[in-house]
């Protein structure tokens, strides 16, 4: 099979016909729409349109020709400079239809050009899978032996490009442009001496010039422009400004009128578009949990190679231990009242060491984007010029219940999760949603306000939460000194107070608490945590549960336990 000729063609104005009323021929029309081409949509009266479809008639005003095809659609709704015959054709129905065979058989007869559904035995032309950046397209086909594996492969290419390719290739254009243009002006104007015996002297009066001079000039402008396009690198060429082009220009328009700039390579230099890619940028990642190995390798990469770290400061130790040496640190002053002022001042310290071309780590616990002002920290970077690089980190509202045997969700027992804060601007208490007894709810920041936030759930003005809904508190989750409190909204203040705090912590709501874990008695402390450490020793018979202490509290607050959760006779404390 010989390859297809690939062909860019300017449809402004054309009309295409469209056949069939399926989300495929809403995507044909869209497409048409977008280069510029007129669609007409014919599909017979009564027909139920997709939505897409419908939508893009009602807000584009596509012409719908509420009836079946007729052979002299053909040529009758086509435009009139070209005899009325429509520019091309798209069948959306498929080829196993009698109409698409017809359809097709005309249109190579009539030389339309045609393109029919997941028939390419019917097409004279197949649509690209495409990629479009300002005027840079870039087009893939497989010819016919399957659109989803061109789509893939454009993706691949697309993702390989600079952002900002486009605009350079349109910056470039208009260089190559505006050369010719002066190139042009130049040639004329020295012609135009020459015709003019009473023309006053010029800048290249006692200057010899001749013809081969001016085209040597004008060559060795457009191989530099040729030169650059064809060697320099991708990211370089996208990082060509509008200040850069302006002064391409004012180089040549100042010039003589034979001669290119002295230096061509300081006109554009590649040092400074170099420098001025690798500028400064901010990363906000998330550092998990609490458990180094918990760290995603993006963040883990970004911690190895950042020349400033901002870090919060519940970011745990074993995580800033990761940090090499020669990087310095700098960990929020965030204490009541100081949070806003301590934000700035990260801030600030962020701007200046990118003004220095450094790349700055904004550290954070957990998912920077979840209750982490992590989109306001990217508008703040944003509005001075810089575009943050976001990478997830794994939130401790999903892990650290796991890390709990506690699943977030559980068949016929919680279908849905709820993830909230106890504590919203300006430290005020948020409104707490209603109790669902097929909902996990996830609390967040809400330890220290403990009591308002039980009496808030159940004291609930339509849907309370009754007292004996299971619950748990879950304090630094994944770190060695995790502890988790099992108990029930009605004993959870009591066993917090009993217990004292050890944050950072979060609280969990519903029956999931209980799914793996029963809880006999009030409460139950659980200390330590070994969920990733035992991964190590399956190779050297490691202990199991070793490290882990619990410690049940009973109705009459007698204590007793053991390593599995059950109860142990005799009242004796284990720490095992």
């Amino acid at each position: 099979m010989a390859p297809a000729l690939l062909t860019a063609v300017d449809s402004t104005t054309h009309i295409h016909l469209v056949v069939g009323s399926n989300p495929l021929a809403g995507a044909r029309c869209s497409k048409s729409i977008e280069v510029g081409a007129t669609p007409i949509l014919i599909s017979p009266a009564g027909t139920v349109l997709h939505y897409g479809l419908a939508k893009r008639i009602e807000e584009h005003g596509i012409k719908w020709e509420q009836r079946e095809f007729v052979d002299s659609d053909l040529t009758t709704l086509g435009r009139d400079e070209v005899d009325h015959v429509v520019d091309a054709v798209f069948v959306t129905s498929g080829g196993r239809s009698a109409i698409a065979q017809h359809i097709s058989t005309l249109c190579r007869r009539l030389r339309i050009p045609v393109n029919v559904a997941d028939a390419s035995n019917l097409c004279t032309f197949t649509m690209l899978s495409t990629h479009n950046s300002g005027p840079l397209q870039v087009g893939v086909t497989t010819s016919g032996k399957g659109c989803k594996l061109a789509s893939r492969i454009k993706r691949e290419i697309a993702a390989a490009l600079p952002a900002e390719l486009g605009v350079a290739v349109e910056r470039l254009g208009t260089v190559r442009r505006r050369i010719w243009e002066q190139d042009h002006a130049i040639e004329a104007a020295t012609e135009m001496e020459g015709e003019d015996d009473e023309a006053g002297q010029t800048a290249t009066f006692n200057k010899l010039v001749t013809p081969s001079d001016a085209e040597a000039a004008k060559a060795r402008r457009m191989r530099w422009l040729a030169q650059i396009c064809e060697y320099w690198p991708l990211r370089r060429l996208a990082a060509i400004t509008d200040e850069d082009v302006e002064g391409i220009l004012e180089a040549y328009k100042h010039d003589s009128a034979v001669a290119p700039a002295t230096d061509d390579r300081s006109i554009l230099s590649p040092a400074v578009l170099d420098a001025r890619r690798n500028r400064g940028r901010i990363i906000l990642a998330g550092s998990g949990p609490g458990h180094p190995d918990l760290l995603t390798t993006a963040t883990l990469k970004a911690i190895r190679s950042a020349d400033l770290i901002l870090a919060d400061k519940l970011v745990p130790a074993p995580v800033l231990e990761l940090v090499p040496r020669r990087t310095p640190i700098q960990i929020a002053r965030k204490f009541p009242g100081n949070a806003d002022a301590a934000q700035e001042e990260l801030h600030r310290n962020g701007l200046e060491a990118m003004k220095e071309g450094k790349t700055v780590l904004r550290l954070k616990q957990g998912d920077p984007y979840l209750y982490g002002r992590g989109a306001e920290e990217v508008e703040f970077f944003r509005s001075h010029g810089y575009e943050a690089t976001v990478l997830p980190g794994i939130t401790s509202s999903l892990s650290a219940p796991l890390f709990a045997q506690i699943p977030a969700t559980h068949r016929s027992v919680s279908d849905q999760i709820l993830i909230c804060t106890g504590t919203g601007r300006k430290g005020a208490s948020p409104d707490p949603p209603g109790f669902l007894p097929n909902q996990t709810v996830v609390f967040l920041m809400a330890l220290h306000r403990l009591k308002e936030l039980v009496e808030s759930l159940t004291g609930h003005k339509t849907l309370p939460y009754p007292p004996s809904t299971p619950c748990a508190v879950i304090e630094r989750a994944s770190c060695p000194d995790q502890r988790v409190i099992r108990t029930t909204l009605e004993y959870v203040n009591d066993a917090v107070d009993e217990e004292g705090s050890r944050p950072p912590g979060l609280l969990v709501v519903g029956a999931v608490c209980e799914v793996l874990r029963k809880v006999p008695q009030k409460w139950v402390v659980e200390d330590g945590f070994q969920g990733l450490d035992v991964l190590d020793s399956f190779g050297e018979g490691g202990e199991g549960l070793e490290g882990l202490r619990t410690r049940l509290v009973t109705p009459d607050f007698e204590e007793r336990g053991d390593p599995f959760g059950g109860v142990t006779p005799g009242g004796k404390v284990i720490n095992a």
